[in-house]
Parts: C-alpha cells; sequence; structure tokens
C-alpha cells in the first residue's frame, strides 16, 4: 500500500469515527473522541498506521464501538513492535508459553482465582451431595466438565512446577556466576595484600637506613663537639679521696656488669605493622589456608604476630624457625639455646624464647637479612628472587646462611632449671621455671626485679587465710611426670595469673608480689590460661575449659573433653584448645556451640590418619595448629 492510500484509509477511519462518537451520537462515547483527538496526529504517521492495523485483531470499527478506556486505546493505537525485532526473538527451551505461564500464575492473584478454587475443592469434596440421577446424560455431561476442570487444574500445576524448577536452575546459575565472581575477587584481594606487604617491607627497611643514617650524622657531630672541647688538665684525671670513698661505698653491682645480664649496646626497638590482612576473613570457617613440614619432632611451642604475618616454631629437635606464613618459607633458624625451646612469645618484631637450658633469649627479627617478600630495594644480589612465591608444592627452600645473626639481643639467666612458661607485655617480662619460682625481668636493664616463690606464697595463704583452700594440694587425679610445675602465666601491668600443678590458679599483685586472689576448680595440672578485662580462661589436665569472672572471683562456664587439654587460646569470639585429637576444639562464643577444626575433617576421605594437636593459636579468625609429627596447619575459623 502506498503512502497515499494510506492516508485516504486514514482520513476514512477517522471521518467514520467521528460521525460514530460525534455529538448526535450517544453520549457515553466522548472518552473515544477525546482519546482518538490526542492521538489524531500520532496516527497521520505511515509506520504507527501499520504497525496499528496489522497487530491489532480487530477492526477500527470495532476497536472504536469497544468499551475500552483511554489509556486502552492510546496504548493499542500507539504500541509497535518493528519487524525486525519479531524476527529476532531469543530461543526459549521451555515446554510452555509466556502466556501459559501467566494462565497457571494468574488465579494465585485475584480474588475471583482464589474463589474458584476454593469452590472447586468444595465441589469435589461434595460431588455426590446433591441427588442425581445416574443414567441421565445431564449426570454424565457434569462428571465429565469436572474431569476437565480437574485436568486443567492438573496442567496449570504442572506448569507451575516447571516454572518452580527453571527459577532454581536460573538461581543456581547466578550463584555459580557468583562464585567465580567471588574467587576472582579473592585472588585480587590476596594481590593487593601482597603488594601492601612488599609496599610495608620497603617501608621498614627505609626507615630503617633513616635511623642508622641519623645515627652516623649524631655521632660525627659528638666527635666534632669533643674535638673543640679543651682537653683536661692533668690534675683531673687524678682519683682524689673524695672519688676513691666514693667508688667503694658502691654496690660492686653496680660498678662491675655482668656480660649475661645486661642488654647489647644496640637496644632492642619494637615496630608494630602499619597494616592488616582482611583476606582469611572471607574464607569458608574451617577452610585449610597452608600447610607447613616444619620439624622433624613434636611441636613444643609456637606462636605468631599477625595473620599472613611471622610465625616462630619450636620442637622437641631443638629447632626454633621463623617462618613466613604468606609465603609458607622458613626464613632462618635462630641459634644460641642448648636445649629444646618450651615456651616462647611473638609480639611485633620482638621475639622471647624460654629454653629447657634454664635460660631466656630475647631477639629482633626485624634485623633478619632473609627478605622473604623478595623485595630488591638496596640489595645487590638478586639470587633469592620471588622465593616467597614459589609453588607451595615445591620441596621447601632452605634459607641462607647467617640470616638470623644479628636478631638475638640478650639473655636472661636466673633460673636454676627448665623454663615453662613466660609472657611479657611492654618492658615487663615473668617466666615461670621447675625451680618452682615465677621472676620478673626489667627489658630495658635485662636484669630480674622479683623473684616470686609459689611454694612460699601457698604456705603464707594457707596461714593467713587460716584452711587449706590456699595451700599446695594434690589433685585427685594421679601424678602426671610429664605435667610442669608452672604450666601457663599472663602479665598485664601489676596483674599476674599464674596456673601451676596443683590445679590452682593464682592471681598476684607484682607491686607487693603476694597472692590476692586463689581460684579453685581444676583437679588436674594447668596447662593454659589466658584473660581479658572481664574473664579468664584456663585449660588443664583434668580434660576441661573454665571460663572464670574476674569481678567475683566465680565460674562462669565449663565444659569438658574426652582427653586432657595441652593448649588453649582464644579471640574475640572462639575459644581453641588441643585435646589429644588429630582435630582443633573450636567454641564459638557468640552462638554457644562446640565445633571442629583441622586436619582430622578434611583428611577423612583420603585415609590418612593426621597426628594429635599440641599445641593451637589464633588471631581474629586465623587459626594455627601444631602436631606431634612436626607438621603445623594454617586454618581460616
Amino acid at each position: 500500500m502506498k503512502s497515499r492510500g494510506i492516508e485516504a484509509f486514514t482520513r476514512k477511519v477517522t471521518t467514520t469515527a467521528s460521525h460514530l462518537v460525534g455529538p448526535s451520537s450517544d453520549p457515553s462515547g466522548n472518552h473515544y473522541h477525546n482519546a482518538m483527538a490526542q492521538v489524531h496526529k500520532q496516527l497521520k504517521k505511515p509506520g504507527i498506521q501499520r504497525g496499528m492495523f496489522t497487530m491489532a485483531r480487530t477492526t477500527p470499527t470495532d476497536l472504536v464501538r469497544s468499551k475500552f478506556s483511554t489509556a486502552e486505546i492510546q496504548s493499542r493505537a500507539l504500541s509497535y513492535l518493528p519487524d525486525e525485532m519479531l524476527q529476532h526473538l531469543p530461543e526459549n527451551d521451555n515446554a510452555y508459553s509466556l502466556f501459559q505461564g501467566f494462565q497457571a500464575s494468574f488465579p494465585e492473584l485475584t480474588h475471583d482465582g482464589k474463589k474458584h478454587r476454593r469452590r472447586m475443592s468444595r465441589g469435589r469434596k461434595m460431588l455426590e451431595e446433591t441427588p442425581t440421577n445416574p443414567d441421565s446424560p445431564h449426570h454424565l455431561h457434569k462428571l465429565k466438565k469436572e474431569r476437565s476442570s480437574l485436568m486443567h487444574e492438573l496442567e496449570m500445576l504442572g506448569i507451575r512446577k516447571n516454572m518452580a524448577s527453571s527459577e532454581i536452575r536460573e538461581i543456581d546459575n547466578k550463584i555459580a556466576n557468583l562464585a567465580g565472581m567471588r574467587r576472582i575477587i579473592l585472588e585480587r584481594l590476596a594481590g593487593l595484600e601482597q603488594e601492601e606487604a612488599l609496599l610495608e617491607h620497603d617501608i621498614v627497611d627505609m626507615e630503617g637506613r633513616i635511623e642508622d643514617a641519623q645515627a652516623l650524622v649524631d655521632e660525627a657531630e659528638s666527635i666534632a663537639a669533643a674535638v673543640d672541647t679543651p682537653n683536661k688538665s692533668d690534675d683531673d684525671d687524678l682519683v682524689t679521696d673524695q672519688d676513691a670513698d666514693e667508688f667503694m661505698s658502691k654496690s660492686i653491682y653496680e660498678k662491675l656488669p655482668s656480660a649475661s645480664s645486661t642488654p647489647s649496646k644496640r637496644r632492642h626497638k619494637t615496630m608494630k605493622r602499619k597494616t592488616m590482612p582482611i583476606l582469611h576473613e572471607h574464607f569458608e570457617p574451617g577452610s585449610m589456608i597452608r600447610e607447613i613440614k616444619a620439624h622433624a619432632d613434636n611441636i613444643t611451642t609456637l606462636d605468631f604476630d599477625v595473620p599472613f604475618g611471622t610465625m616462630v616454631s619450636a620442637s622437641l629437635d631443638d629447632d626454633v624457625k621463623v617462618w613466613d606464613l604468606n609465603a609458607g618459607r622458613c626464613i632462618g633458624v635462630l641459634e644460641g639455646h642448648t636445649a629444646s625451646v618450651r615456651a616462647l612469645q611473638v609480639e611485633d618484631n620482638i621475639l622471647a624464647t624460654g629454653s629447657m637450658d634454664a635460660t631466656i633469649r630475647l631477639w629482633d627479627l626485624s634485623r633478619a637479612h632473609y627478605d622473604p617478600q623478595g623485595s630488591q630495594f638496596g640489595r645487590d644480589d638478586e639470587d633469592d628472587d620471588g622465593m616467597a612465591f614459589e609453588n607451595p608444592d615445591d620441596q621447601p627452600v632452605d634459607p641462607p646462611e647467617g640470616s638470623m645473626a644479628d636478631c638475638p639481643l640478650f639473655t636472661l639467666e636466673s633460673h636454676v632449671d627448665e623454663i615453662t612458661a613466660l609472657h611479657f607485655r611492654g618492658d615487663v617480662l615473668v617466666s615461670g621455671s621447675a625451680d618452682k619460682t615465677l621472676r620478673q625481668w626489667d627489658l630495658v636493664k635485662g636484669r630480674c626485679v622479683q623473684t616470686l616463690d609459689v611454694m612460699w606464697a601457698a604456705a603464707q595463704a594457707s596461714v593467713s587465710i587460716g584452711t587449706g583452700e590456699g595451700t599446695w594440694r594434690q589433685t585427685n587425679r594421679p601424678a602426671i611426670q610429664s605435667a610442669d610445675f608452672v604450666g601457663a602465666l599472663q602479665v598485664f601491668e601489676s596483674a599476674l595469673a599464674c596456673g601451676t600443678a596443683d590445679g590452682m590458679v593464682r592471681l598476684w599483685d607484682l607491686r607487693s608480689g603476694q597472692v590476692h586472689r586463689s581460684l579453685v576448680g581444676h583437679t588436674g595440672p594447668v596447662t593454659c590460661l589466658q584473660f581479658d578485662d572481664v574473664h579468664l580462661v584456663t585449660g588443664s589436665l583434668d580434660r576441661s575449659i573454665r571460663i572464670w569472672d574476674l569481678r567475683t572471683g566465680s565460674i562462669f562456664d565449663a565444659y569438658a573433653y574426652d582427653n586432657p587439654v595441652t593448649s588453649m587460646m582464644f579471640d574475640s569470639r572462639r575459644i581453641v584448645s588441643a585435646a589429644g585429637e588429630d582435630v582443633v576444639k573450636v567454641y564459638d562464643k557468640m552462638e554457644s556451640r562446640q565445633w571442629d577444626c583441622g586436619a582430622g575433617i578434611t583428611e577423612t576421605d583420603t585415609g590418612r590418619t593426621p597426628a594429635i594437636v599440641e599445641r593451637v593459636r589464633i588471631k581474629d579468625g586465623y587459626l594455627i595448629e601444631g602436631r606431634r609429627d612436626g607438621i603445623i596447619g594454617a586454618w581460616a575459623c
């Protein structure tokens, strides 16, 4: 049809509609007249005319005479879909059409549909209530109609079931796509944290160089000032009688420093991390992050500073190793102790180790020459490029010789038996030994400032109280030779908590050196403890974990396991413990539930039997566990 023919046809339609809805017609047709007047200009467009008369299933006369509303007339007149769009409809493998899906779902959304369903249900139940003649054609017609209605409803239910199944598959596809996107973003986050670690290491290295340069400048200025100062006369070099008397009046311990009890010329400096890793927070709880074959014998103690940071482990093989948790590589081996290390603590870059040789050694891990991050700032050799980012399945890479040679700070020697527990905060360190004493150390001066005798304190408490509550008491369980006399301790300013082999937990005041409270409850040696501002949590060989209220001294909560508890630690949400199994016992304080985490859960399908977990540490949901076979695992908890 040509354009002129279309325009002539349009004028005829408009004229016919004007006569039909004119003033002489029924007044009820005014809204049709108004609607057509509004779209009169649009009807002159040939494309809209073709679309309207092609898609409309009624003639123009029927369109005008029908009881359509103004909005519907406008919609039908202006709706237009080009043929190109209709030819390129997306393919769909559904067995039903959009109209069928709408027809199946529409009764659910209308009041009439709900009434219809109720009526049909009630009709099916009361089908035979009205008496009818079974031989009559009316009864047969009614039964067929009822069957058709039931078949239709069954068909609609099948369509709705297929729709629900399609929605589930679509949701599964979306979940899979989101999981893939999540993995990509996790890898991006891991890369950002690696770059952050590299940059922070370079910043620390730069700060160290600045400090060394500043020290050289200060030394040069002092030498220049000494040269400008006139020399003293010979009379000033003579020792007078007053100086001799003053020298003799001073204590010999102040005049003759001991090399073993004084710190080195280089004082230790605590270096706080500027950033904290958050990658482990997005892992599924109970998922393994890394597994390290660290030692050849039982892990005796371990600790780390921050998630994906620096870890130090000790074993019965007499090795003390420093690890980079981000790369799973050994930074170096600390040499100096002559026996196995039983206790250690890592705080920022400072490490304290207590050994069976009755000595305590302090180390500065920031002085290590080995760079696990692969940074090349200020380095001439390129032998260790990228060692931190090698394949974790490769064979372990031995650290370079002498990488930790500059890490030792000084040694503390006063105990006469093996060190079984230690803890330091700031410049105060407290150690417990098999010689039945606790010693307080000043890390600035590098010497012991107070000795606490546990047996004497227990005897004093029994005399002052007048009861056997504070005395040293034997536990109800048989004596365990491997139990340490001082199992665990923690210090905070002047407060000290100590757990001993008699099952008692004693709270000390370091200002007076006295025990001001004893917590009675355990029936076996206390092996681990930790406290915050409200609660104190203790673990014992009596197979129980007890939570104490420090404000009242009473038990707040307690729970037991099947085996003795050898290690325990808690963070803001979880209490983790090693209880003689191949898994770590986790208690969620928020949800008050117990669950297991470790190789004993993940390796059940492989047929392997992991070793017993001996030591656990957790910080911000990042869990480290050490086993009897020398393997250390890192987990998201």
